[in-house]
């Protein structure tokens, strides 16, 4: 393991269990080897809603992980479409299109399996609408440089790439993440090029601007990519690493 890595690992355990110890964190469990869902998410959520950023746009790529539901629900209520990325991207992406949605069905649409119930499936990346925001889950992110860290298995990047290769947003996309403020360091996070930093972090209790952040990755990296990654039909279709 890199150097960078090993820190980014040390980082991801010291979070999940300070968000344990302090009694923040929430089901499901355990919430090591995941984004954790905390207390207050739904409180940062709707701080999100009242930010200009969010009026304005129109269609949102947001991650499925659990404390970013309550967000997916206010967006879905607020007519955001939703592009959300299946489960390891093996299914692609599903879109959420509210106006398809009855509104007292928007709180399980706003779920995994109700996502798959109302959202349409997309596997060519080519057919997904033009995204205008990011809002995005982490364990842990830096409010000095932006650098994010998931789970570890570079999924929420290997997105940007795709959308970006497939030019369905601007290298630039305004780029939330919503965390407890546990997650929040006040120091620069180690990364690599293809680490796609945030623009602001949101918790319950504030709202953060990241201080310098990083540049944005050029797109795909094919040389990088896992092969787990390589065998997704969703980079097959983007027909970059073949």
């Amino acid at each position: 393991m890199s150097n960078t890595r090993s820190v980014k690992a040390n980082i991801r355990r010291h979070v999940w269990k300070i968000l344990e110890e302090r009694k923040v964190a929430l089901p499901p469990r355990p919430i090591v080897g995941r984004i954790p869902n905390f207390i207050g998410a739904n409180v940062a959520a709707l701080k999100v809603t009242k930010l200009s950023v969010f009026e304005k746009s129109e269609v949102i790529k947001v991650d499925p992980d659990s404390p970013l539901r309550p967000f997916r629900e206010l967006a879905l209520k607020n007519g955001k479409i939703l592009v959300m990325p299946t489960p390891r991207l093996r299914k692609g992406f599903l879109v959420l299109n509210p106006n398809r949605i009855p509104s007292y069905k928007i709180r399980f649409a706003s779920t995994i399996r109700g996502a798959f119930n109302y959202g349409e499936i997309v596997k060519n990346p080519y057919n997904i609408p033009e995204i205008d925001l990011f809002v995005v889950g982490c364990v842990a992110v830096s409010i000095i440089n932006g650098v994010r860290l998931g789970k570890g298995g570079g999924f929420s990047d290997l997105e940007y790439a795709i959308l970006l290769e497939a030019g369905k947003i601007s290298r630039e996309v305004y780029t939330i993440v919503l965390a407890h403020d546990y997650q929040v360091l006040n120091y620069p996070i180690p990364f690599e090029v293809h680490d796609a930093p945030a623009d602001l972090a949101i918790t319950p209790s504030r709202i953060l601007r990241i201080k310098e952040r990083i540049k944005r990755p050029n797109g795909l990296y094919c040389n990088l990519l896992s092969k787990e990654h390589k065998e997704l039909s969703i980079i097959k279709s983007l027909g970059k690493c073949v």
